[in-house]
């Protein structure tokens, strides 16, 4: 057999990566305003600042290939065999990740192409307070609610969690509780304080939303969080956790109040389509739909809070549909005495007082034809940076 022909130069190894705790703390001070952290395969790692992607040049560092995005998800599931199964049978897994005196990161792991992607939600160490995250003061009442379905919804990414964190924890600070969440995974660790709270875990601590409420039903709390409506049996449990006197927290993927009525319906059969509606009229207490909107000629972003509120109209418009003249967003552009708001009348005053810019201000409105005509005595607008 023919001897192989010896190389004339060696091949070059391949250059030796940096341990990922490095990496996370170099991107994690790579900006002010960084929300995600980014790893795929044939780019530089990357963070989301302010809604803008941005590449993070580190020293002696290439782009990533599918073996480093590959290691550090081994990295991160670090022998979590239940999150290994689900990323092979399902394609993604949701794990939480803690890096020591730094961060908490929501971490979700999928295959693309046949490679590993990354993407980590950073999570703030400290929980936000009502202040710091400019809520509405009309959602101070929701504090003082003893049953029903409080929903916040609204686009990945649109602060929906930091919203029901803040709510959880000033109900910890004001009543003494038992306080209950559902979490995939767990975000923000609440310490007891007036209240007693159990966080658990999707998949470590219970296989499914649906089965860990119906425990909690047995649990004797006081307040319920669920991290996500996502099927009937757990919008089913829940509301019946909520006429059972308990108070129910949860989120959905919807852009404002009427879709999220629609989505809630829409996922039982039309033949019960009539009783799911007159039972969540009966259980909703708030709908809080929230966007974030980037500033004008500034870094960072601002939230427009739409609140749907429980009131002998809304109630009336849940459970007999919506008509003309007989609208949710009518409701809600009449109710700012009983503390509602609507998102075009928040994007309006947004743009007014120069926070947004108009053309960003429309881009995120949910009637922009109609909102243009409401800002046509508005004048001398700044141009956006």
């Amino acid at each position: 057999m023919a001897t192989p022909p010896t190389p004339t130069t060696p091949p070059v190894p391949a250059p030796q990566m940096l341990p990922l705790p490095v990496i996370l703390g170099t991107m994690l001070r790579a900006g002010s305003h960084v929300s995600d952290l980014i790893f795929s395969p044939g780019r530089l790692p990357q963070v989301e600042q302010s809604g803008q992607l941005l590449s993070v040049k580190i020293q002696g560092m290439p782009p990533l290939r599918p073996e480093d995005t590959e290691n550090f998800a081994i990295h991160l599931m670090g022998g979590n065999k239940l999150a290994m199964e689900k990323l092979r049978t399902e394609g993604s897994c949701d794990i939480s990740y803690s890096l020591p005196r730094q961060s908490r990161f929501r971490v979700n792991i999928f295959t693309q192409r046949g490679t590993c992607a990354i993407v980590m939600r950073v999570i703030p160490n400290v929980i936000p307070s009502f202040s710091s995250l400019n809520l509405p003061p009309s959602l101070m009442d929701i504090v003082g609610l003893k049953n029903g379905i409080v929903l916040v919804t609204g686009p990945t990414g649109s602060g929906k969690s930091s919203t029901l964190a803040a709510l959880i924890d000033k109900i910890n600070e004001e009543k003494a509780y038992h306080i209950l969440t559902i979490e995939d995974p767990i975000e923000f660790l609440h310490p007891h304080k007036k209240s007693t709270i159990h966080q658990r875990e999707l998949y470590s601590d219970t296989p499914s939303f649906a089965k860990a409420l119906r425990g909690a039903l047995r649990q004797a709390p006081k307040v319920i969080l669920v991290g996500e409506m996502r099927d009937k049996e757990t919008i089913e449990i829940a509301m019946e956790a909520a006429e059972t006197g308990h108070l129910v927290f949860s989120t959905l993927h919807t852009i404002d109040a009427s879709k999220t009525v629609e989505r809630i319906c829409g996922v039982f059969p039309l033949s019960e389509q009539a009783t799911i509606r007159n039972r969540f009229s009966k259980s909703f207490r708030y709908i809080v739909s929230q966007r974030l909107l980037p500033l004008a000629g500034a870094s960072g972003r601002v939230a427009a809070f739409e609140i749907l509120k429980s009131t002998i109209r809304t109630r009336e418009y849940l459970e007999k549909g919506e008509g003309e003249g007989k609208t949710l967003m009518d409701a809600m552009r009449d109710g700012g005495l009983e503390g509602m708001q609507y998102f075009d009348g928040e994007i309006d005053r947004l743009i007014r007082s120069r926070v947004v810019g108009l053309e960003t201000g429309c881009a995120y409105s949910t009637n922009p034809g109609n909102l243009r005509l409401e800002l046509s005595d508005f004048e001398e607008i700044p141009p956006e940076a």
